[in-house]
């Protein structure tokens, strides 16, 4: 059963994970937290509180922390595996699922900056609809990447990879559950629909927002 509140085991890492230099997101944290760095830096926009919304083995999170400095940041993790091994990365850690911390009314704190890399193929359809709404309004910006059909279908011809814990979508699909919440604002950077709009958002190049 795969599903948000499902804890990955010690074999998903193992076999998922086997060569995590070659990962997106670990091999070249750095080269994603400067890259977001640069990004806001551009438009003005300051960085002050950070949550990692699947925090895996932590290298992201932890180069996001190094990078922005935040006055407050969060860590969740379902994974009791990753979880106890991991968990120093950030001294606020929560070992919870994206659904259960989106459905915890007394998490209801805002963050400048959400990140969400490669978690949402995991979670059901209905789960995915119930959190996103919710994570629309805790996050400002969501630093997303989730895998699509094509990307798994050419990682399996080219690299003999698959993921039978995955749930493989359409990006058709994952577009449209995305935008109700979301405004496209450029490569895996998303913004929020409940804070901002064409008039509010400090990203002023409006030709680029879908």
């Amino acid at each position: 059963m795969k599903g948000a509140s499902r804890d990955l085991g010690a074999e998903y890492w193992r076999t998922q994970y086997a060569e995590p230099a070659t990962i997106d997101g670990i091999g070249n944290a750095r080269d994603h937290s400067r890259y977001l760095a640069a990004f806001f830096n551009l438009e003005g926009f300051e960085v002050k509180s950070v949550v990692d919304l699947g925090f895996g083995t932590g290298h992201l999170f932890k180069e996001m922390l190094r990078t922005f400095q935040p006055k407050r940041a969060l860590g969740i993790e379902p994974s009791e595996h990753v979880f106890r091994r991991f968990k120093h990365v950030t001294a606020r850690a929560r070992h919870t699922d994206l659904l259960t911390w989106c459905l915890d009314p007394k998490e209801e704190k805002t963050y400048d900056l959400g990140l969400c890399t490669s978690m949402l193929q995991y979670l059901e359809a209905r789960e995915l609809k119930l959190a996103l709404p919710v994570v629309a309004r805790r996050v400002r910006y969501l630093y997303l990447t989730v895998p699509t059909d094509v990307e798994y279908e050419r990682q399996g011809s080219e690299q003999s990879f698959a993921d039978p814990y995955a749930h493989v979508r359409s990006r058709a699909w994952y577009l449209r559950v995305l935008r109700p919440h979301f405004t496209f604002l450029s490569t895996r950077v998303l913004e929020s629909k409940h804070h901002f709009d064409e008039r509010s958002t400090p990203f002023n190049d409006l030709l680029f927002r879908f």
